[in-house]
């Protein structure tokens, strides 16, 4: 049997690249990178729930990858992370994005980066496990069904 190997490592492997102790990252680059990650894990569950045209299933993610439904999920969330994941929130909330989301606050933006930066740095330090508990807890406390 071959042994597992994390999507993260494949990539590094495929792609070699300089080692970056990911704590020095910025926290733009941890929800740059988390955004996507979140994004994956929404719309692999979406498409798993159901075969349906591409505009369906984008409609159907677009309800959980908002920036005001991550703002709604970051502060159910906030309780239950760890006390490193809560300085990644923390950092990634307090960044000056160069841009804002049209449809939300400023306030749920910035909840929303900061929610991304936390899976960018989990993605990042293989915490897989970690990262989809969260999304599914954030979902279930958040009043979200997917």
């Amino acid at each position: 049997m071959e042994e597992s190997i994390s999507f993260l490592k494949k990539i590094q492997e495929t792609f070699p690249g300089k080692s970056v102790d990911v704590r020095t990252y910025s926290p733009l680059a941890l929800a740059y990178i988390g955004d996507a990650v979140y994004d994956l894990i929404i719309r692999t569950v979406v498409v798993g729930r159901a075969n349906r045209p591409s505009g369906d299933l984008h409609r159907i993610a677009v309800k959980y990858v908002s920036a005001t439904a991550q703002a709604k999920i970051a502060q159910v969330l906030l309780e239950e992370f760890t006390e490193e994941e809560q300085a990644v929130y923390r950092r990634g909330k307090n960044a000056k994005p160069h841009t804002m989301a049209k449809n939300a606050s400023a306030k749920e933006y910035l909840q929303a980066t900061g929610l991304e930066a936390v899976f960018g740095y989990l993605y990042l330090t293989e915490q897989t496990d970690r990262a989809l508990n969260l999304v599914r807890l954030g979902l279930e406390k958040a009043g979200f069904e997917l």
